[in-house]
């Protein structure tokens, strides 16, 4: 079967990429793609001036009947990140 990704050379970062389609190329953990989206995501909503709004509406969340759910959902997250930062 042949290989149907391309090599190339990344301009900025000079390390080789894969012109294979994104969506079904696994980059593994620490994808480059997933980590660009969502930095471009970051700052769409930073410069649009939606951070108060989102920030808002966080909050009556937080604080409204879903509050409970969400506030356990965070420390099962932390309590993931602990367990992978001890291997």
């Amino acid at each position: 079967m042949p290989d149907k990704t391309e090599k190339k050379v990344d301009a900025k970062s000079g390390s080789n990429t894969a012109s294979a389609n994104t969506a079904t190329t696994n980059e593994g953990e620490g994808s480059r793609s997933a980590a660009r989206h969502y930095n471009e995501g970051v700052a769409k909503t930073v410069k649009e001036g939606h951070v108060d709004e989102l920030a808002e509406k966080a909050k009556a969340a937080l604080e409204g009947p879903e509050g409970d759910d969400l506030r356990r959902a965070e420390e099962e997250g932390k309590s993931h990140a602990a367990n992978r930062d001890k291997k």
